[in-house]
């Protein structure tokens, strides 16, 4: 990639400062034309009706594809059990596509990648790769990042770092790389859990290599080549996320650009997805005990970042020429790795870490930070969405389905998944399936309307 002059301007009245380089310069409709191709590409590969293929669905916001459809109730016993299996270690959480389920998991010594039909819970083929994988924090040994399954292709990335492109059908290895030892990696407190991103034909992914330039690395979906390599960053345990800033300053759709965002160990990094070209950069999280867990948030021009430790939250108006802080707090919703759910301009979520109770469940306006309901002392979740309402997932094997109102909290319907464990792994919805695991059982619950 072809070195691009760097400047540094300030964001508004902010703290933060951001480097940002000047983007490629072409002629505007040849530049349309291939933004429109480019877009084209990669959204309609991750947007499917009924499917969940990543982490945190369709769009990696939480929300299910339009056409999921959630029951109103459920009855005393809760949702129908479809079916339950025993799974290795691991807080993977399942990616599902069609009738075929992925499941990355530790068996042994070896991590496994395993294709289950959906529909009745057996195993159709598994793939594994040996691990000496053993965390420097906490007990668990198994893989954290859900599989991103893209067209034919399933990716998976392990805690020691190795990055793998598997055939969707059969389980077929058709490339790896080992990036932990390819680029100086360190494993971090508890494996590597920065799920890649793949946009277009660039699997993007959070290494945190110590090499130069090797801290977001984009590598090639068919062949596995360096395609390219941006910032020294570290890892976080936060996914990329794949969407648009505009240009122009003025939401022209002609003017939109396709951006992944990355939140890493210390900052918030956008770059142009298919090049690697930095847009912008500013600081986000801190040095010491600290965790960037929850997925960024991309309303349109606003970018919502979260994160518990005093670090806070953060809003700012983002486009590709930089973006100004808005707001920032640490008493609106800082969340140790769940990501909120946006639902009518509202956003519902976790205000505290999992890990030093109490966590409040929390409704706020990110347009003027007001709090709008708390529930206090609610616990640990993760919540999804579908058709206006939220299942909130709980760590103590509690699932909820409540209402997505800004009001007051209304809980629809309660169930108690496990009567033991923690979930800490990411549920999965898809087509009337509701796939949540703890350290040692896979559940699939049918929680469509009846």
């Amino acid at each position: 990639m072809g070195s691009f002059p760097a400047r540094k301007i300030s964001c508004g009245a902010s703290k933060f400062v951001m480097t940002r380089f000047a983007p490629v310069q072409m002629s505007g409709a040849k530049f349309s034309l291939i933004v429109a191709a480019v877009l084209g590409g990669m959204l309609c590969q991750t947007v499917i009706a009924g499917d969940w293929p990543q982490i945190l669905g369709p769009n990696r916001s939480g929300i299910a594809a339009d056409d999921e459809k959630l029951a109103g109730d459920w009855p005393s016993g809760g949702p129908p059990l479809v079916w339950e299996r025993p799974v290795g270690a691991g807080y993977a959480g399942v990616a599902v596509v069609g009738d075929r389920l992925f499941l990355f998991h530790r068996e042994g010594n070896n991590d496994v990648l395993e294709a289950i039909q959906a529909s009745t819970g057996k195993s159709i083929w598994k793939q594994s790769s040996p691990t000496t994988f053993y965390p420097s924090v906490g007990g668990g040994d198994g893989p954290l990042c859900v599989p991103v399954v893209t067209g034919s292709t399933v990716v998976t990335f392990s805690s020691q770092g190795l990055l793998c492109a598997r055939d969707a059908a059969s389980g077929r290895l058709k490339w790896k790389r080992d990036t932990h030892k390819e680029y100086g990696a360190l494993e971090g407190y508890f494996g590597a859990g920065s799920t890649p991103l793949v946009a277009g034909d660039v699997v993007i992914v959070n290494v945190g290599g110590r090499k130069e330039n090797s801290g977001i690395v984009g590598f090639d979906l068919k062949t596995g080549e360096t395609r390219w390599m941006q910032t020294n960053e570290q890892a976080s345990y936060s996914a990329p996320i794949l969407g648009q800033l505009d240009a122009g300053g003025e939401g022209k759709a002609e003017d939109m650009r396709p951006a992944a965002i990355i939140v890493t160990r210390l900052q918030c990094v956008a770059l142009e997805p298919e090049s690697g070209a930095l847009y912008w950069k500013f600081p986000f999280g801190q040095r010491g005990p600290t965790v960037n867990g929850a997925v960024p948030l991309l309303l349109k021009d606003r970018l919502f970042l979260t994160a518990s430790y005093g670090i806070g939250a953060v809003d700012m108006q983002a486009g590709v020429a930089g973006c100004t802080q808005v707001w920032e707090s640490d008493d609106v919703l800082s969340s140790q790795y769940t990501t909120p759910i946006e639902h009518e301009g509202f956003l519902y979520g976790l205000h505290g870490r999992d890990d030093v109770p109490p966590a409040d469940l929390r409704c706020i306006d990110p347009r003027d930070r007001s709090v709008r309901w708390t529930e206090s002392d609610f616990g640990y979740c993760t919540l999804l969405k579908a058709n206006g309402k939220l299942l909130l997932v709980k760590t103590n094997g509690e699932i909820i389905l409540a209402e997505a109102n800004p009001e007051r909290f209304r809980a629809l319907a309660r169930m108690r998944a496990f009567s033991s464990g923690i979930i800490r792994a990411l549920p999965a919805l898809s087509n009337g399936g509701l796939y949540v695991r703890n350290e040692k059982t896979l559940k699939r619950f049918d929680v469509s309307p009846q």
